[in-house]
């Protein structure tokens, strides 16, 4: 099946929304994985990421300009033991309170659906990287939930499992193109291309994505020997 490059994969769209990439290095040493927002409201675009040790937060670039919390603040990255939990909004939470009690994602997210933002329902998009002791037992798996009758009243919940394959991301994202109201991610996680430089491919990400409506970015590397990591952060507006 034919890989993407990031680039072009984030700037198909002028407005994917928010996006998640996950896979593995082309050197087949790490484990990799994107998250960006974009933003198209002030309310949107006021935003920055901050890490926390290996938990990275939303953070109102002004305070004063906040409108409402509810669905731009939250926690998108979370570790919880060898798993790491990447999503767009606070199913991050029920994840982590699913897997600390032994259950697996899915099971959280069925207890999720996707956001009351109409009339756009926007997806709730997520996925978790399982990292055991050998670098041989790394796997990840991505989901999408969204409306699957344009009204907000049914949910179509999409779970996909992957074996990692060295240099493949799969890319994952709320939107398929801009519009009023914005029409939802359709079809498969895309196949993309990844390297081994994890400053490279921020770099890509970030310039690949439409300069007027990105936001924020945080890339991650985690080594499947040794466990160390690597972020980049990028932030449109800097406090």
């Amino acid at each position: 099946m034919r890989k993407k490059g990031l680039s072009q994969a984030v700037g198909a769209s002028s407005y994917p929304g928010r996006g998640i990439v996950v896979g593995k290095t082309s050197d087949g040493k790490k484990a990799f994985f994107a998250y960006f927002i974009m933003g198209r409201s002030a309310n949107s675009r006021n935003r920055v990421f901050a890490e926390y040790g290996d938990e990275v937060r939303t953070e109102p670039f002004d305070e004063s300009k906040v409108e409402d919390p509810s669905l731009i603040i939250y926690s998108p990255v979370k570790a919880v033991g060898k798993d790491i939990i990447v999503t767009n909004g606070d199913q991050t939470d029920t994840i982590e309170q699913y897997i600390k009690e032994g259950v697996c994602f899915r099971r959280g997210l069925q207890e999720r659906t996707f956001e009351p933002d109409s009339p756009n329902f926007t997806p709730r998009i997520s996925a978790v990287l399982h990292l055991g002791k050998r670098a041989s037992d790394y796997s990840y798996e991505l989901s999408v939930l969204k409306c699957t009758d344009g009204k907000g009243k049914k949910c179509g919940r999409y779970f996909y499992l992957y074996e990692p394959e060295s240099g493949t991301g799969h890319y994952l994202h709320t939107y398929k193109k801009d519009g009023a109201p914005l029409p939802s991610f359709e079809g498969e996680p895309e196949r993309v291309k990844l390297g081994s430089s994890l400053r490279a491919m921020a770099k890509e990400l970030w310039e690949g994505l439409d300069e007027d409506n990105k936001i924020a970015l945080v890339c991650r590397t985690v080594d499947l020997k040794t466990g160390e990591t690597e972020s980049i952060l990028y932030n449109k507006y800097r406090k």
